[in-house]
């Protein structure tokens, strides 16, 4: 019976050193040895003691990642589809995938108890730890560290985020382009990077169309069902009702077109409607409404690309180098069209109608 790697080694008239190293993929084995030892161990059923592989090889072959309970982060399907896409490359990469749910105010204590372990080779912070004051430092911390998301005070870490600034003003001003002037905004939550950018992208499109911000048309909670429809129906009652609404997620527009149909207003004819839209598997666009005009950008792919980048921090690679922004290029549907009163040519110049 095998049970440990010295009676392996005595199976294969090698010395312990040598099955070890094979097995850990050192590269003064020969490929020859390598793959007897191999062979060996998956015929006898060997698996290597975890801890044992660690000193021997410097690594955990596992990625952390550390998240708030707090924030009900596995209740969001926008996380759930990064975790999936970071748990994809992490498979491929013969990787495990350690979750560390943290309580508030305990964020900096589990940094250095997971640190200390030696469970895991780099660390995957999820937001809004590093958008909070009070954790913002723990991007420093002296271990391979990843953010997802644009670190909102500028800490020197490796980051994955997207465009939001560019993509909500690109997604204003093609509202604006087709005559609308009450544009609304159906933002996330302001303490997070990502939604302060789209707000400050929202506006500056309103200010190049020649339009003033109305705080009025602008409303900011969770990216939910209930945040959606209940802030639609509040601004569809205004005096001066929006006739477009850009949203930060396809959930939140789904809870808007369920408000604009309780209300009998059609979509486009009345209103326009755009979202966000992270193409998440259970929440596709068409869910909100035929066809809807979105501004894209996939979070499981952000999640294949998070966990390489966490690979490469483990391997050396400096942290400036690895920040990316990605575009996100909008998609025309049929759920966006001319404000009530106007049409458009192609160029999108608005001829006035009846009012």
């Amino acid at each position: 019976m095998v049970r440990n790697l010295k009676d392996l080694a005595d199976h294969l008239n090698l010395s312990p050193a040598t099955v070890s190293r094979a097995l850990n993929g050192f590269p003064e084995v020969s490929a020859k040895t390598r793959r007897r030892v191999m062979e060996a161990a998956e015929a006898l059923n060997f698996r290597p003691n975890p801890l044992a592989q660690r000193l021997a090889t410097g690594r955990a072959d596992a990625i952390g990642i550390l998240f708030g309970v707090a924030d009900n982060m596995l209740d969001n399907p926008i996380v759930t589809d990064l975790l999936t896409g970071i748990s994809e490359t992490a498979a491929e990469r013969g990787l495990a995938i350690h979750l560390f749910p943290t309580r508030a105010g305990e964020e900096r204590a589990a940094c250095r108890r997971i640190v200390a372990s030696g469970a895991v080779d780099a660390l995957v912070f999820l937001s809004p730890i590093l958008d909070r004051p009070a954790t913002a430092d723990l991007a420093e911390i002296d271990f391979p560290v990843v953010c997802h998301g644009r670190p909102r005070f500028g800490q020197a870490v490796a980051s994955l985020s997207v465009d939001n600034l560019r993509a909500f003003e690109a997604g204003t001003a093609h509202l604006a382009r087709l005559g609308h002037r009450r544009i609304a905004l159906l933002n996330g939550e302001e303490a997070y990077a990502y939604a302060l950018d789209r707000r400050q992208g929202y506006r500056l499109a309103l200010s190049k169309a020649g339009l003033d911000p109305d705080p009025a048309l602008e409303a900011a909670g969770p990216q939910t069902f209930a945040h959606g429809y209940g802030s639609a129906r509040r601004l569809l009652a205004l005096a001066s009702p929006p006739t477009a609404f850009l949203c930060t997620s396809v959930l939140v527009a789904t809870g808007a077109a369920r408000a604009l149909a309780d209300l009998g207003l059609r979509i486009p004819g009345d209103v326009s409607l755009m979202a966000h839209d992270d193409v998440i598997a259970a929440l596709p666009a068409e869910i909100a409404a035929p066809g809807l005009t979105v501004l894209r950008s996939s979070v499981r792919l952000a999640g294949r690309r998070i966990a390489e980048m966490a690979i490469l921090r483990r391997k050396g690679t400096p942290a400036a180098d690895l920040v990316e922004v990605w575009d996100v290029p909008l998609v025309e549907g049929a759920s966006t069209g001319p404000a009530p009163g106007t049409r458009t040519f192609a160029s999108g110049a608005e001829i006035e109608g009846d009012r």
